[in-house]
């Protein structure tokens, strides 16, 4: 059996991967060992997985990381930076598998989603490469919704608005929000009750609470609670885009393998929900479809999209982070022609990105790769 080893398992997407791979019985194939970055040596009873050592492994120690026949991580970009390319270096010629950014933008590396790549990602295996890296959540959510449309080449142009959910940040912005919403609660009681308060007032208390020096806003550095934030990640040296928004047209060429650059741009906004991630779409396509043809498409690409009827009560109960959490479904809803440009639509998708956006796609590839 293969030697894989983890790191990174503690944080979101590392604890979602392995419930995950528990799930499916993917440890049954792999000799699994685990590492990490401040408690090796310790014991590993606590896992319920048969091939596996007795205890962890220090995440920086070479010698048993050139052991290995397979390498995931969720550990971040640091680590990522500080190992990876000096385990390279020393002759390593294993399989690195990784769920950080840094790595998507190498010539030889592959961004994997491989109901949107499969052929591109066996193709690469068959060239000889050994780096695999998960991509945007956002992007891998976009790629999943709109599948056959991209599959079909249909699409001359999309623009997307995204809504973040806070959990893409990371943990300690996801318990910020949860601060902060306490915070509220804790300094506003039951004004809602009251009657001698009319609703602009206790609008107004709550704005001044967000402003006060105790509220919680280490990470975020603003209040998210009764706000947006319509910035995520550093801003690109180009025409004004972040990052974020960069990688919505990098990243999906690059897992499509696309000969022609299909134009996308947009705006990605940080809203003030916990977990999965929204995004709004208009599209241009280079063909005359209805609204039964579009659907069909989109709806046979993969099983796990599920078309929501555009209507109130289909919308309102099924196309929402709150119902997608959780889930792999990837929930897609109010596809309309827009009146603004021919062959325009709209179309608004909702999925988890700790799900398809993050682990499910390290996962499959580790598969893969076993």
């Amino acid at each position: 059996m293969k030697n894989v080893g983890f790191i990174g398992w503690r944080g979101m997407v590392g604890s979602i991967l392995i419930q995950r791979m528990l799930k499916k019985k993917d440890f049954d194939n792999i000799n699994a060992i685990f590492f990490t970055t401040s408690q090796y040596g310790k014991s590993t009873s606590n896992f319920n997985i048969k091939n596996k050592h007795k205890k962890l492994e220090n995440a920086y120690d070479f010698k048993k990381l050139f052991e290995l026949d397979i390498i995931i991580t969720c550990q971040g970009s640091k680590y990522t930076d500080k190992v990876y390319f000096k385990l390279r270096k020393i002759g390593w010629n294993g399989y690195w598998i990784d769920a950080s950014s840094n790595l998507r933008t190498l010539n030889d590396s592959v961004i994997v989603l491989d109901p949107i790549n499969l052929k591109y990602i066996q193709q690469k295996l068959n060239m000889g490469v050994k780096t695999f890296v998960g991509g945007n959540c956002t992007v891998s959510l976009m790629l999943m919704a709109l599948g056959g449309l991209f599959k079909n080449n249909l699409i001359d142009w999309l623009y997307v608005s995204t809504y973040q959910a806070a959990s893409g940040a990371g943990a300690k912005f996801m318990k910020e929000l949860i601060l902060q919403i306490q915070y509220i609660s804790k300094n506003i009681p039951n004004l809602a009750y009251n009657s001698s308060y009319n609703i602009l007032d206790i609008e107004q208390k709550i704005s001044k609470q967000m402003y006060s020096s105790s509220f919680p806003k280490n990470y975020f550095h603003i209040p998210l609670i009764n706000n947006l934030i319509p910035w995520i990640d550093k801003k690109m040296n180009n025409n004004g885009q972040t990052k974020e928004e960069w990688k919505g047209q990098f990243e999906t060429n690059k897992i499509l393998n696309t000969n022609k650059i299909i134009p996308i741009d947009g705006v990605c906004v940080r809203i003030a929900t916990l977990r999965s991630h929204s995004q709004s779409f208009t599209i241009k396509l280079n063909k005359n479809l209805s609204i039964d043809n579009l659907t069909q498409i989109i709806n046979s690409h993969n099983k796990w999209v599920k078309i929501i009827p555009n209507n109130f009560d289909d919308t309102i109960n099924f196309l929402t982070p709150a119902f997608v959490s959780g889930k792999l479904d990837i929930v897609v809803g109010r596809i309309k022609k827009i009146n603004i440009d021919k062959n325009c639509f709209s179309i608004f998708s909702v999925g988890d990105q700790l799900l398809w956006g993050a682990s499910e796609p390290l996962r499959r590839m580790l598969k893969l790769l076993i």
